[in-house]
């Protein structure tokens, strides 16, 4: 029996030297070591870049002493069924707007806010869509594992106390920043989410996926 091959969605950000970062983070810097053009035998690239650049996911270490790194966060975890919501339109996502929300038995949760359009902006946005602590509360609660957010933080920029990671980082809800959904619709989705093995890190880069259920 044959199969229709299901689209695959790629809702990474590029890493370039140009590309966005939080504020105070190391930018990439790519450059290439040997090339073909100066005599060498092959081109050859180095690079170094802040573990929370672009698309990354975030392990409970990130704000959770002693807790998992990101080279023992389950795969099962970054790989399965996702609903993604629409959140656009809003400042904040709510208690409110998760119980009018049908995430009954939903593990990983994507949220396409207002900021996915920031990424054609070279400039950082301060005032993007965040997820409130009692937001944050219910998903634990809820059972979700993972949730993944369209800019650089689940949190509000101006949150000193980081209240909103320490609460899904300490329910083991493993987060996933930074994702492109600007030209994904709601629903529900394969997700496909690896970061790189990098032992002992609170957080790495990743190349993130959707495919439509079948």
């Amino acid at each position: 029996m044959s199969h229709t091959p299901r689209e695959i969605i790629d809702i990474s950000v590029p890493i370039s030297t140009t590309m966005v970062t939080w504020p105070g983070d190391p930018k990439p810097d790519i450059h290439f070591v040997k090339t073909m053009a100066e005599g060498g035998t092959s081109n050859t690239s180095a690079f170094t870049m802040g573990s929370h650049n672009g698309t990354h996911v975030d392990a409970p270490l990130h704000f959770v002493e002693d807790a998992m790194p990101i080279d023992r966060v389950p795969l099962d975890v970054l790989i399965g069924a996702a609903r993604l919501l629409d959140m656009r339109g809003r400042d904040v996502i709510t208690l409110g707007d998760l119980e009018a929300a049908d995430i009954d038995g939903v593990r990983r949760l994507l949220f396409r806010t207002d900021a996915s359009g920031f990424w054609a902006d070279s400039e950082f946005h301060k005032e993007f869509c965040h997820l409130d602590d009692d937001a944050a509360a219910y998903l634990v609660e809820s059972g979700v594992r993972l949730v993944g957010v369209d800019y650089l933080s689940v949190e509000q920029y101006e949150g000193r106390t980081r209240r909103t990671h320490k609460i899904l980082l300490s329910g083991d809800v493993i987060i996933v920043e930074g994702l492109d959904l600007r030209e994904v619709e709601p629903g529900d989705y394969e997700f496909i989410c690896l970061p790189l093995l990098m032992e002992g890190m609170e957080a790495a880069p990743a190349r993130a996926v959707l495919r439509r259920m079948a």
